[in-house]
């Protein structure tokens, strides 16, 4: 995991999302190499930069 220095230009969050928004992690498709992740309350915050891998892995074992 790393600050991401990667310009996004949308991003996504899930639909488990409470109805105000502001409940949820955001993240960003479309980066090489990783996945940045923000939180949805804070977007002018810091945005972290996860492994594309790793944060598959985490995504399988929250869905189990």
């Amino acid at each position: 995991m790393t600050h991401c220095e990667h310009p996004v230009s949308a991003w996504r969050r899930s639909s488990y999302s409470g109805p105000n928004g502001g409940e949820c992690l955001e993240v960003a498709d479309g980066v090489p190499e990783v996945v940045p992740v923000r939180d949805s309350k804070n977007t002018h915050g810091p945005t972290l930069a996860f492994p594309t891998a790793s944060w598959s892995a985490f995504v399988t074992l929250t869905k189990r």
